[in-house]
């Protein structure tokens, strides 16, 4: 089963690097993904610390969920207690924020690559890099005599 997604679908702009290696594509990542990925990542630190805040008290000794009102009127031996899981909540949030965000960008920046997504700049770049630095003769001619014993 073919899983390349090249294969069956044929980019509207043009292609910089059909197939990019993930230094090339974390390297082409913008300043655009880099504030997505930072808010993605606030935003579920956010949400962990709140859903962690949020938690139900409840009694070990008893185990009925109380409700805050509950645990003033009882004042018993567990009233106040309270397991501290909102460093614990907001840690996992921010590590599945960082890499949900990371994978956003990681999949525009690929995608920008090639050719799936607009990528006016990523193509001037190239081009201009292109003309600056030519491909040598030398490193080509390096590169076949590097090759040569995997061919024998």
């Amino acid at each position: 089963m073919n899983t390349d997604i090249t294969a069956s679908v044929k980019p509207e702009y043009p292609v910089v690097d059909r197939n990019p290696a993930f230094t090339k594509v974390v390297g082409n990542f913008s300043a655009l993904d880099y504030v997505r990925l930072t808010t993605i990542s606030a935003v579920s630190v956010t949400v962990g610390y709140l859903s962690g805040s949020l938690a139900p008290r409840f009694c070990f000794q008893t185990l009925p969920l109380l409700t805050p009102l509950q645990e003033a009127q009882t004042r018993g031996p567990c009233a106040g207690i309270k397991p501290g899981i909102r460093g614990p909540s907001m840690v996992t949030g921010g590590l599945i924020g960082v890499m949900g965000g990371f994978m956003y960008a990681y999949q525009n920046s690929a995608g920008r690559l090639m050719g799936f997504f607009p990528n006016d700049a990523e193509v001037a770049h190239f081009k201009r890099r292109r003309r600056e630095n030519p491909a040598s003769p030398r490193l080509s001619l390096v590169a076949s005599v590097m090759t040569l014993p995997y061919l024998i």
